[in-house]
């Protein structure tokens, strides 16, 4: 980490002052370019990244949100789940605005995350408040539960259904995107099954993992769900 702007930056993260340590950073896309940022980001701590990204939003519009790469925002991240965060709210946020910002590819940046180790379970993080509607969608290729699913899932097990999302002559959307177009965790999971299908399900199965460990613990709270796989575990150094 070479260049004043980002040493300067570091240094202001470490004394909590992260709205200076953002504008830090934006001054050298100020006078050098986006892209003279784009390229420094490659050197800047993946846990310096990730504290300037949770401090700003869709609602709160950051340089760094707008210019960070998919391999740079997957490596910072991945992180997030070493904050603890129970309602995963800073990352519903930081993910929405970054993925869905304006002129982006989507699909993109959950390849990068999808791909990166750790990254399956911090989409599953994001998607924990929705394992009903995913698991539905799963199933019926619907988000709407008293709509018409798609008759040809009707008569497949389970396996079946996970096996066929790696066949796009079978896994086809009943939704177009633009009725999922809502920038948030339905176009997401759109997204997910039918551009990337391999990191559907493995979202999917940690979520169903998840919940069977939740039903063993409290089975009398815990909604029942099928269940296949542990989540995996995180290797990388904690954020704090």
């Amino acid at each position: 980490m070479g260049h004043p702007v980002l040493v300067k930056a570091g240094r202001l993260i470490q004394l909590g002052n992260i709205v200076g340590a953002e504008a830090a950073l934006a001054s050298l896309a100020e006078s050098d370019g986006d892209d003279a940022l784009v390229v420094a980001l490659d050197d800047f701590p993946a846990k310096d990244l990730l504290a300037v990204l949770r401090d700003f939003d869709s609602s709160r519009e950051s340089v760094v949100n707008l210019l960070v790469s998919p391999e740079q925002f997957a490596r910072a991240i991945v992180l997030e789940r070493r904050y603890g965060e129970q309602s995963h709210e800073r990352l519903h946020g930081m993910i929405n605005s970054v993925v869905f910002r304006a002129g982006s590819d989507p699909g993109e940046f959950l390849e990068a995350i999808g791909e990166f180790e750790g990254g399956c379970e911090v989409l599953a993080d994001y998607l924990c408040e929705r394992v009903e509607n995913v698991e539905h969608f799963f199933k019926t290729a619907t988000f709407d539960f008293f709509a018409d699913a798609e008759e040809s899932a009707d008569d497949m097990t389970d396996e079946e259904r996970l096996d066929a999302l790696a066949d796009p002559g079978v896994n086809r959307p009943f939704l177009t995107h633009n009725e999922v177009n809502d920038h948030d965790w339905m176009e997401l999971t759109w997204i997910l099954r039918y551009q990337y299908p391999e990191i559907f399900r493995d979202v999917l199965l940690i979520l169903r993992a998840r919940s069977r460990a939740e039903e063993l613990v409290s089975p009398d709270l815990a909604r029942p769900r099928p269940a296949d796989r542990s989540p995996v575990e995180l290797g990388e150094e904690s954020a704090l």
